[in-house]
């Protein structure tokens, strides 16, 4: 399994992660990306970025939270990077982003609501 968050976007994009030629392009969209989750409420509170091909999945968020993530954002550097000719797959991925969009939404709302028990006593931190 790729933990590295480079190599696993250019993997779904059909790049072999020896091939470095596009790599500060990639990287360049792959921040975007993280800029428009941080926007979002997803991830750390600061914006993160990578550099290279050294930073992990796991140094972005908790891996139980991660797997949307993981499909969305080299979803949206596809679009960036190297859109389809085909409006039809265009479409069909914006589609996608939006679903997952929402999901990622509905999580990041749910995870910083207040904690309360039964009684509707808070019990958060």
């Amino acid at each position: 399994m790729i933990t590295s968050i480079l190599n696993s976007v250019k993997k779904k994009l059909g790049i072999m992660e020896s091939y470095k030629h596009f790599d500060e392009e990639i990287i360049l969209d792959i921040n975007t990306v993280f800029m428009s989750l941080n926007q979002l409420g997803v991830g750390p509170s600061s914006p993160f970025s990578i550099t290279g091909e050294t930073e992990e999945w796991s140094d972005f968020m908790e891996d139980g939270k991660i797997e949307a993530v993981k499909s969305y954002v080299p979803l949206k550097v596809r679009l960036l990077f190297d859109p389809p000719q085909s409006s039809y797959l265009v479409n069909e991925i914006k589609d996608q982003i939006n679903e997952l969009e929402f999901r990622m939404l509905v999580q990041a709302e749910k995870d910083h609501l207040p904690e309360y028990d039964m009684t509707g006593i808070y019990i958060g931190e």
